[in-house]
């Protein structure tokens, strides 16, 4: 009898012996399985290895999330793409390669699914075939069944580094230099409001991450997310809102929307939100505009200019409004926007931070400050330099805060 073989069989004998009646310990599986194997070993030799790895398998299979536990808990895999039941991609080291492992039936690819939905309160079938989730440890999880899946039901699992990632590191990989994040903590500590953009993939929530990191201790936050990814260290008045989906009945829905509205009255010093989407732009915009300085966001876009755009179309998507009202709002809520990429070694690097300037006429100014400027390539890494190339024109908020003199310092470096 072959491994897997040996494995359907112990699965099933497991499965007759467990207590339904009762939640069962971990310890209690654990314990079962072992029983399981020794009976089995008595029958047939079972090499030492074998055991281990049918011991592991037995339980992801019948506790956790059966062959993606094993995915989930390397740390070198960054992302996990499920293509139907017997087709699983893995991206590592930023290559994306197929890997052996795959469901024992779609059956089983249904009931993991569902599983993970469902530690989110979230809800995923035919009727509502499609979904945002997250794993416990705050893993993004996106679903989608059939019929709108052609072949088969597809989950795509984007892993967050189980430590949250931090200024220093960032700047030790390479993502920007030490002299410009000391810039950044500046901004963030004067209360410039700001806007970090980029592409899928290029970072946004890490970098959000470890943006946070430099908001004093002694502030209000309260971070608004789709899916809750925020991981906000040192400070204890901290407000987490997550949007709700509708329900069956395609009631009770919370949106990113209604949460905002409700944030403004909590009485924030920051508000920060995950990423603005749709139509909820205007209410970010507006608190942004209100008072609540420091507030920070992110988006999709290729560029600074594009995000502008987009949020023009985001905002337009929930109201009638002149275009030249919606630049107004823009111009006078965002300070800076940060621009992040991933370029071609599949390296994550701050590409740009623009000062937005000024309205004249109908159209946005941009001022560049930092712009990365490619330098060749050396062992198969893109070299560069995030280079400083304009001054900061609006320093009123640096003076508020009584650091112009050490932001002065500071770019001279």
């Amino acid at each position: 009898m072959d491994y897997e073989q040996i494995k359907v069989k112990r699965k099933e004998w497991v499965l007759e012996q467990l207590d339904l009646s009762r939640e069962m310990a971990d310890e209690e599986i654990y314990g079962l399985i072992d029983r399981g194997i020794q009976e089995e070993a008595k029958e047939q030799y079972i090499p030492l290895h074998q055991k281990s790895r049918l011991r592991n398998e037995l339980f992801h299979s019948i506790r956790g999330l059966d062959v993606l536990q094993e995915l989930i808990e390397r740390e070198e895999i960054t992302e996990i793409m499920i293509n139907g039941y017997n087709r699983i991609f893995v991206e590592e080291a930023g290559k994306i390669r197929r890997v052996k492992e795959e469901f024992e039936s779609k059956e089983k690819l249904d009931d993991v699914i569902q599983q993970v939905v469902a530690g989110s309160n979230r809800i995923v079938n035919e009727a509502s075939p499609i979904v945002d989730a997250r794993l416990k440890d705050g893993s993004r999880v996106n679903v989608v069944l059939p019929p709108v899946a052609l072949d088969g039901a597809t989950m795509t699992i984007r892993k967050f580094p189980k430590e949250a990632m931090t200024m220093e590191r960032l700047i030790e990989i390479g993502s920007l230099p030490q002299s410009v994040a000391k810039v950044l903590e500046l901004f963030v500590l004067s209360g410039y409001n700001i806007f970090i953009s980029g592409g899928t993939g290029s970072g946004k929530t890490t970098f959000l991450n470890a943006l946070s990191n430099y908001v004093p201790a002694d502030e209000r936050i309260i971070t608004i997310e789709d899916s809750a990814e925020l991981k906000i260290k040192g400070v204890d008045n901290l407000v987490r809102l997550e949007v709700r989906n509708a329900n069956v009945e395609g009631a009770n829905e919370i949106s990113m929307k209604d949460l905002i509205k409700s944030a403004l009255r909590m009485r924030p010093d920051r508000i920060i939100v995950g990423e603005v989407r749709g139509e909820e732009a205007l209410q970010m915009l507006q608190a942004m505009n209100t008072g609540h300085d420091g507030s920070i966001s992110t988006g999709h876009a290729n560029s600074s200019k594009d995000m502008l755009t987009r949020l023009e179309t985001m905002v337009l998507m929930g109201v009638n409004m002149p275009l030249l009202a919606i630049r107004q709002q823009i111009a006078s809520a965002i300070d800076i926007i940060i621009q992040l990429g991933r370029l071609r070694d599949r390296s994550r690097r701050v590409l740009q931070i623009v000062e937005v300037d000024r309205l004249e006429g109908d159209t946005i100014l941009l001022n560049p400050l930092y712009e990365f400027v490619e330098e060749g390539e050396e062992d198969n890494r893109v070299q560069g330099k995030l280079i400083k190339v304009n001054e900061l024109k609006h320093t009123h908020k640096l003076i508020s805060a009584g650091l112009l003199k050490e932001y002065e310092e500071r770019v001279k470096k």
